[in-house]
């Protein structure tokens, strides 16, 4: 069993797996489309890694404004989470993503990503960090 994270953007999606023991998160892919609204290819993908690596649990990051409000971002991941759910029959739960886009810079800078390189890993790096601090923060049993 293992749980997937996911930095859900406007043109790609950060993917990032635990490790069977719920312990780390490592860094997947990033699965990229030509355009926002279509997401056909992006949920077959998201299904063939569910699948291929036996996942139980999607953690979909949530992005908040600092107030706490929720934006449009924020309605648009929530629709992600519901065709999710329709096309994987997992559950997805939605965590507070904020700061984690700013965090996967840092941590980018600090192993000497070039900054015109760095969009490339971003959502990648962010889904991780939101993955990790998820398996950090739950339960102690899991669901």
């Amino acid at each position: 069993m293992r749980i997937m994270g996911l930095d859900f953007g406007s043109k790609t999606v950060g993917v990032a797996i635990s490790d069977p023991l719920l312990v780390t998160a490592q860094a997947h892919e990033i699965i990229r489309r030509e355009k926002e609204n279509q997401l056909r290819r992006t949920l077959a993908r998201i299904e063939e890694l569910c699948t291929e690596f036996e996942i139980s649990k999607i953690v979909l990051g949530l992005p908040m404004h600092m107030n706490g409000d929720e934006g449009v971002r924020a309605q648009l991941s929530r629709d992600f989470k519901e065709s999710l759910e329709r096309r994987t029959g997992l559950p997805v739960e939605m965590y507070d993503e904020r700061l984690t886009t700013v965090e996967a810079d840092e941590i980018m800078k600090e192993v000497g990503i070039r900054r015109e390189n760095r969009k490339e890993y971003v959502d990648m790096i962010a889904a991780q960090i939101i993955l990790q601090d998820y398996l950090d923060n739950r339960k102690t049993n899991y669901e």
